[in-house]
C-alpha cells in the first residue's frame, strides 16, 4: 500500500511548539495562515491529524490531495 500527499491549509499562523507534533510534515508558514504538506498512509492517519488541529482550535480552510 502506498501513500497519499496531501496539504492542509490553516487559517492561522501555527507556532513552533505546535508544529513539532508532525514532524514528517513540512510547514510553510506565512502571514495569517499555514501549510501543512506531506505523505499519510491511511485515512485513519490524516483524520488523526487533523482531529489533533481541530482540538488545538485551529481552523482547517483545506485539505486537498495532492497528485503524484
Amino acid at each position: 500500500m502506498g501513500t497519499t500527499r496531501v496539504m492542509i491549509r490553516l487559517d492561522d499562523e501555527v507556532s513552533e511548539e505546535l508544529l513539532s507534533a508532525f514532524p514528517r510534515l513540512e510547514a510553510k508558514v506565512q502571514r495569517a495562515h499555514t501549510t501543512l504538506t506531506g505523505d499519510f498512509t491511511d485515512q485513519s492517519e490524516l483524520q488523526g491529524v487533523l482531529n489533533y488541529l481541530s482540538a488545538m482550535g485551529i481552523t482547517i480552510v483545506d485539505v486537498v490531495t495532492i497528485p503524484e
